[in-house]
């Protein structure tokens, strides 16, 4: 893959399949030049965890050694090219479940011996920052200027990192530099994603709680409760300075660019039995758990709620959103970030993504988000991640492993 003239490897294929197994879905996908995506296949097991309202490690793991062969050859079938096509193997190596991990893993380890191609360990947490970055690069759009600031949110990641991109000087005008990341905000408890799940089970509602609730509050009075969130005290850098936030409205932002979001869970549990509504849930649970058909938003659980319950939702819906909204821009803010970019499956949301977009064009501060398709986990991501790593020739070796707490970046 040499191009001969010593600047690093040949750009005329850059064909790179990317695997994705860190909690549950089983995916795989070939991109090329980390810009198109020429396949993208996901084997989700949603509905087989949504029995138990969470995901449940061990059968996620035996899922995916039932999925991920099946889905490797339908993502090259997809993309009309073979296993000899491919460049290089790409693979998640952290964060997630240590199982689930070592089944995408061992089987990209096992492809990459025998194709005699380079294995390339992706950070998870770095995939959903390129699913953005990728998309933007379809849509041939100028690049966003540097330095960014992602929100990272998910079931269980809330994360906020400044993202820059170093280049060689000896590189020419339009190659690759290696990204660096720096995490100035993170979730000190449960995860946003992970909060509307538990929400939504306390509601009686089903899993995952992102859909259910970001339907149905649509329906209520988002300002009826009143949330609150506590202010979360500076945490020390590993070089014991604190986050630089003195540019950040105290008033909006608190003393920290940290989440918190087991509070408001307490909260809305303390509301249902202070207004006694627990008689209501268990009716609305067990008419959702005899109509396994139905669907988040669908007339049918809409008319499953009463006003109270919307209001709650709502109520809910709009808190939350309203922390990651404060924190981000305060941070953006305060560590000059000229571009945000929102990813994973809470980026999904459409009030999030409306109320993002507002605070964006107000401020005059580019926004992007990933589509629908690219929110959740996939495995686009991880080829496009995993391009910068190959041009770099940042290859992995024998002893990649799985890295269920992996960092990303400093911080």
């Amino acid at each position: 893959m040499r191009d001969g003239s010593g600047t690093g490897l040949s750009r005329t294929q850059g064909l790179i399949l990317g695997i994705e197994s860190s909690c549950d879905e089983t995916a795989a996908a070939v991109v090329r030049g980390g810009t198109d995506a020429l396949s993208n296949v996901v084997a989700s097991q949603m509905n087989l965890h949504a029995n138990y309202g969470g995901v449940v490690p061990e059968l996620a793991s035996r899922e995916h050694l039932r999925n991920v062969v099946p889905v490797v050859r339908e993502a090259l079938s997809r993309s009309g090219v073979s296993l000899d096509d491919i460049d290089a193997v790409a693979v998640t190596e952290g964060p997630g479940l240590a199982g689930a991990l070592l089944v995408g893993i061992t089987y990209a380890k096992a492809l990459s011996f025998g194709l005699g191609k380079p294995l390339i360990g992706v950070n998870h947490l770095e995939g959903h920052i390129h699913a953005v970055l990728m998309e933007a690069r379809q849509r041939a759009e100028a690049p966003m200027e540097l330095p960014l600031l992602a929100l990272v949110v998910s079931g269980g990641h809330t994360h906020l990192y400044l993202a820059e991109q170093t280049r060689d000087l000896a590189e020419t005008q339009d190659s690759e530099g290696a990204w660096r990341y720096r995490n100035v905000g993170r979730t000190v408890d449960d995860a946003a994603g992970e909060a509307y799940d538990k929400v939504a089970k306390l509601l009686g509602l089903g899993y995952p709680g992102g859909p259910w609730i970001d339907s149905l509050a649509v329906r209520g009075n988002p300002r009826a409760v009143k949330f609150s969130f506590a202010q979360i005290k500076p945490r020390p850098h590993r070089d014991g300075a604190s986050l630089p936030n003195k540019k950040a409205p105290v008033a909006a932002s608190g003393p920290s660019f940290d989440f918190s979001f087991s509070g408001i869970k307490t909260a809305v549990l303390r509301h249902i039995e202070t207004r006694h509504m627990r008689e209501s849930v268990e009716a609305r649970r067990a008419a959702l758990a005899a109509k396994l058909e139905l669907k988040p938003g669908s007339d049918e659980v809409v008319g499953l709620c009463d006003a109270q319950t919307l209001d709650l939702i709502a109520s809910f819906q709009y808190a939350v959103v309203g922390n990651l909204l404060r924190q981000t821009f305060a941070a953006a803010e305060a560590f000059g970030a000229r571009g945000i970019v929102v990813s994973g499956g809470v980026a999904a949301n459409r009030e999030l993504r409306r109320r993002f977009q507002a605070e964006a064009d107000r401020r005059g501060l580019p926004v992007a988000f990933p589509s629908l398709a690219l929110s959740t986990d996939n495995a686009a991501m991880i080829a496009a991640a995993a391009w910068p790593k190959f041009v770099l020739e940042q290859f992995a070796g024998d002893d990649l492993g799985a890295t269920p707490q992996l960092r990303l970046g400093q911080g």
